[in-house]
Order: structure tokens, then sequence, then C-alpha cells
């Protein structure tokens, strides 16, 4: 095509323009379209969760654990915070695990 045919025919349209009333049909489509990232991202985080599960009882992940939070008693035991109470200890250990459910939570 010329340059003249491509000049008739934008003066063709541009004479001929009929805007058609919408009436909220773009908003239902794209409401009802699926949301692929969304499933794409929960997808991803089971995996990505399944993977962390099996690698934690893989490499020991809870008897790591339980020696680290061994080591920390010991530790404070031999710098003087043995006169706290238990139920000061009790609560120290329930705030750290309501933490970790909470960021565990946020995760998912």
């Amino acid at each position: 095509m010329t340059e003249i045919d491509d000049k008739m025919i934008n003066q063709f349209f541009q004479a001929e323009k009929e805007e058609i009333k919408d009436n909220g049909f773009s908003r239902r489509v794209m409401r009802n379209l699926p949301d692929r990232g969304e499933k794409l991202s929960k997808i991803w985080a089971a995996f990505c969760t399944a993977i962390g599960i099996v690698l934690f009882f893989l490499f020991n992940g809870l008897e790591a654990i339980l020696n680290i939070l061994r080591e920390a008693f010991n530790g404070a035991m031999q710098s003087g915070i043995a006169h706290l109470d238990i139920k000061s200890l009790l609560l120290i250990v329930l705030v750290f695990i309501g933490l970790g459910v909470k960021k565990v939570c946020q995760i998912a």
C-alpha cells in the first residue's frame, strides 16, 4: 500500500468512527478472568514448603533445633541467669513459639 492509500483509510475510519457504549462489560470480563499469577504463586509456595519440610527431616532439623536449645539453656545457666524461676522461662519459650507460629502463618 502507498501513503495515499493509508491516508484515505485513516480519513475513512476517522469519519466513520463511532463509540460503542461499554455498560460495564470490560469490568465484568476482567473480574471473571482467572488470575494466573495467584495460582502460580500458590503452587510455588506449596512446592517450596514441601522442599523445606523434606530438607528439614533429611538433615535432622529437629535434632539441630534441640541441640541449639540445649546449648542456649546451658549457656544461660552458666552465665548466671539460673535465678530465673520456671514461670519466666516458660513465658519466654511461649513468646518465641508464638512469634514463630505467627511468622509461619504470614508466609503461608
